[in-house]
């Protein structure tokens, strides 16, 4: 029996909510097959205060040419890469692959405030990865780090101009996230020619570790099922929007959604309303 099969390139998160552990459990709710190539371990050392555990290369490439060799992938996501020797080999190592959707969520900084990206391997994120990407996933200080911004989004005009600049670095499609904004919900899709802005209901908790992560593979998971790009972001939405809604608590800290929470008690649904792009109007 054939199944959709996704594969997701990503640190691991020792509390559950994100990461690796995000994504396939996310695959797992939307019916395909999850696969992985760990990158590091993001967990607290009690002595040493440590908290992101990198993966060799060679081991993130076993696990990589494993995945494809075996298995096969409809869809691939990137998150956590840590470093630009590991951004340069996934991007060659996706440039072999048999897909063309990519999911690329630029992975910076942890709910936490832990940094998941070295700076110096911005610069190489941005012309070696994004330009392969079907959509990339930025929150909104990922968007104003992208862009050598000094100054923060704080607006759905500000996520309405980031997408736009943003597309210039060469993805498909862009989704600008804007869950630090006040108010409803918003994210904003640019496709080059069209913003699509897609509102829900924000929920009040801060239980959101792993939304972002868990966001982008629910995306990854609906692309590998062959539904079109815009279809697969509403959808995905919504399932971020259930899971938020209802989240789990842990004993301390930030807790994460439920990431079964979609498909057990379904949700209300996302408005979207479309913005012809004229450039006079940026």
């Amino acid at each position: 029996m054939w199944v959709p099969r996704a594969l997701s390139i990503a640190g691991s998160a020792a509390r559950g909510g994100a990461g690796i552990q995000a994504d396939l459990k996310t695959f797992q709710e939307m019916g395909v097959f999850g696969l992985s190539s760990v990158t590091g371990i993001v967990a607290y050392h009690p002595y040493t205060n440590q908290n992101v555990f990198p993966i060799e290369l060679s081991a993130i490439e076993a696990q990589i040419y494993t995945a494809l060799r075996d298995v096969g992938v409809d869809a691939i996501k990137t998150g956590m890469l840590y470093t630009k020797e590991n951004i340069s080999h996934v991007a060659k190592w996706i440039e072999e692959a048999d897909t063309t959707n990519v999911v690329v969520d630029p992975v910076m900084v942890g709910k936490m405030d832990t940094p998941l990206l070295k700076d110096d391997a911005i610069n190489t994120l941005k012309t070696k990865l994004i330009p392969l990407a079907t959509i990339i996933t930025p929150n909104m200080p990922e968007a104003a780090l992208l862009l050598k911004s000094n100054q923060q989004l704080t607006t759905v005009d500000d996520l309405k101009l980031a997408a736009i600049e943003l597309k210039k670095l060469g993805s498909k499609y862009v989704l600008v996230k804007g869950g630090r904004l006040k108010g409803p919900a918003v994210d904003v899709l640019y496709d080059g020619e069209k913003l699509h802005i897609l509102e829900a209901q924000r929920i009040d908790t801060i239980h959101t570790n792993g939304a972002g992560c868990s966001y982008s593979a629910a995306i990854t998971a609906l692309l590998a099922k062959g539904k079109p790009v815009q279809e697969a972001v509403k959808e995905a939405k919504m399932f971020i929007t259930a899971a938020i809604r209802h989240s789990i608590t842990f004993k301390r800290g930030v807790g994460p959604p439920d990431f079964a929470a979609y498909h057990r008690y379904g949700e209300l649904g996302v408005k979207e309303s479309i913005i012809e792009f004229q450039k006079q109007e940026y």
